[in-house]
């Protein structure tokens, strides 16, 4: 007679050990099974609706299917647990994906390449990936990723009439780290907020490192040059609270400290973008985070003429 399995060995023993440990805060754990089981994400759409943009041989959509959201986790792990510093625990080593709870309840944006192979041996590859939380969904789930790390909801609550987009997990494969890539992606992110009507799109941007001290110079220059005015002020949580306020501002050198902003950082000032107050460290994936803000209507209006007023510029 064969003898039972340890629980550990269980279904409900793996899941137990496999689910993120804030898993309620995106719901509980049906969406945690969601993001690791495999199913269709909630919001499904056809492919004809899903895509958003075309520049050649890329393409920029929505994922479909729980394949595509897979495709965009082995990415996110590729770039930050083997190119950067992010650590990863048992789970996510045995996946080789980076995987929370948010994933399921987020739309997932990709940029592909129809003419290369993906990670899991057929076309497209996605090279580069967003994912994106609407307000009204959030809502429903608990919240957004980034209230874990800022104060969002005095904020949030300053501009009821407004409809919030939280924008995570960027990243793109060192490949494919160029204009037309990036450019793909803002255009969807750009579609994404017309389709849907929003109107202010935050999110926690990150600098590599955990020290502050010696981020001094672009954490200053952005407390100096982009702090959110007083209506879009929104604070880190106090417990996390780190001051950004490190240099005096004239000791601040502006082109030295662009230098050592990360490229995303440095696309969101251009678009428009506030700095929230504080940041916060987080270990985990070895970066200091600061609270990205903006609202459509403080857009650089150059962007939004490159892209137009409907995102059509990349029509597919």
């Amino acid at each position: 007679m064969v003898s039972a399995l340890p629980l550990a060995l269980t279904p409900r023993g793996l899941i137990s050990r496999f689910k993120p440990a804030f898993a309620t805060a995106a719901g509980g754990l049906l969406p945690t099974l969601r993001a690791y089981s495999g199913l269709r994400i909630p919001d499904a759409r056809t492919p004809q609706d899903a895509s958003l943009g075309r520049l050649g041989s890329l393409e920029v959509r929505l994922a479909t299917t729980a394949a595509e959201v897979r495709q965009a986790q082995k990415l996110r792990y590729q770039v930050f647990y083997k190119e950067r510093s992010a650590i990863a625990d048992a789970k996510t080593v045995l996946a080789q994906r980076d995987v929370d709870a948010f994933d399921a309840i987020c739309d997932h944006l990709l940029v592909v390449d129809h003419e290369a192979e993906g990670t899991i041996g057929h076309k497209p590859a996605v090279v580069g990936t967003y994912r994106l939380l609407r307000q009204q969904i959030a809502e429903r789930h608990g919240g957004f990723y980034s209230a874990g790390e800022f104060e969002i909801g005095t904020m949030m609550e300053r501009h009821p009439q407004l409809r919030f987009l939280e924008l995570g997990r960027s990243c793109v494969l060192a490949p494919y780290r160029n204009k037309r890539t990036v450019e793909l992606l803002w255009h969807g992110c750009w579609r994404y907020v017309r389709r849907h009507g929003l109107d202010v799109m935050i999110g926690c941007a990150s600098l590599d490192g955990t020290d502050p001290d010696r981020l001094a110079l672009p954490l200053s220059f952005l407390h100096h040059f982009a702090a959110a005015p007083e209506s879009w002020r929104a604070r880190a949580v106090p417990r996390r609270y780190v001051d950004m306020n490190r240099m005096a501002k004239e000791a601040i050198d502006p082109k030295a400290a662009l230098r050592e902003l990360p490229p995303l950082i440095k696309g969101y000032l251009r678009l428009g973008a506030y700095i929230g107050d504080g940041a916060v460290i987080d270990h985990q994936f070895g970066t200091t985070d600061v609270l990205i803000i903006l609202p459509v209507s403080a857009l650089n209006p150059r962007y939004i003429e490159h892209f137009g007023a409907e995102a059509n510029r990349h029509a597919a």
